[in-house]
């Protein structure tokens, strides 16, 4: 399959990799001539115009900032631009509402197209690991799935057009809520005297038990090897964690949904993102 892929930053280089690792023939385009010659070097071939990168393939994926880039890329580089029978798959985290505005043009210029965040971070984007929350059609999701497949561990139809963002700015709204937390209750505990590991062994095993403590420990030395032990860099950074709670809290005001401790969380990443941007969004603990 020959699939163009816009947007390789510290995700997109990796997952355009892992297409070329699975035998796809791959055209790279990005802003940035660094990302360009990485992509050259993983058997990409690059170009330095999207509308050019899509002619002749039979699929376009996207991993773009936000969604005011989706739309202008999707509207100035791609439809009408690359082959009517190309499947398209925007992998961004954008609000809902451009998810599902960008698909209905897509749709009525006759392709297929589902929106497709990923959860996972760089070091799943470059393993190929990556879960896919998709939204679309039943029939855009099937010739979705032959393309996320190599780039992914789990590829989910989480239903229409829209469904795929919805799903991960809940998802993500959850894990800043129970990243908080963890990281609340590790500091709790070291104060109150208690061994941080000991605290680790015993929450892991019972009723605290939680992704951000199992799986991300938010303290060095303690549990499981995460950017703490790098001293918070790489990882999932601390001003995407931001945007991906505005997303969230965007979404519940347009549907009145009640998101007392998603606000919460919001008000305390954006304290935390003046002046840690850079970090990952679990060093949120040394605030604490």
């Amino acid at each position: 399959m020959k699939i163009a892929f816009i947007g390789l930053g510290n995700m997109g280089g990796g997952m355009a990799a892992n297409l070329v690792k699975a035998g796809h023939e791959v055209n790279a385009f990005d802003l940035s001539e660094a990302a360009l010659a990485a992509a050259k070097e993983n058997g990409c071939a690059t170009f330095t115009d999207a509308s050019e990168a899509v002619q002749g393939v039979d699929a376009v994926v996207t991993m773009l900032p936000n969604g005011g880039i989706v739309k202008s890329v999707y509207e100035g580089s791609v439809i009408g631009k690359a082959p009517a029978g190309a499947v398209l798959l925007d992998c961004s985290t954008i609000d809902v509402a451009t998810a599902k505005e960008v698909i209905a043009k897509a749709e009525a210029a006759g392709y297929d197209m589902v929106d497709a965040p990923v959860s996972g971070g760089i070091a799943a984007a470059n393993g190929g690991t990556l879960t896919f929350m998709v939204g679309g059609t039943d029939k855009a999701f099937q010739r979705a799935s032959e393309v996320l497949e190599p780039m992914g561990k789990a590829v989910i139809h989480a239903g229409d057009a829209g469904a795929g963002q919805t799903a991960k700015i809940c998802n993500n709204m959850l894990l800043a809520i129970t990243m908080i937390g963890t990281a609340e209750a590790m500091t709790m505990a070291n104060k109150l005297g208690l061994d941080p590991q000991k605290f680790y062994e015993i929450s892991s095993v019972s009723s605290g038990y939680n992704w951000s403590l199992n799986a991300y420990t938010p303290l060095p030395g303690v549990g499981v090897q995460s950017p703490a032990d790098n001293d918070y860099q790489g990882g999932f950074a601390t001003a995407l964690m931001l945007k991906d709670l505005r997303l969230a809290m965007e979404a519940a005001a347009s549907v009145d949904a009640t998101t007392v401790l998603g606000s919460q969380a919001a008000e305390i990443y954006e304290a935390f993102a003046e002046q840690n941007g850079a970090l990952d969004f679990s060093a949120v603990i040394k605030t604490l």
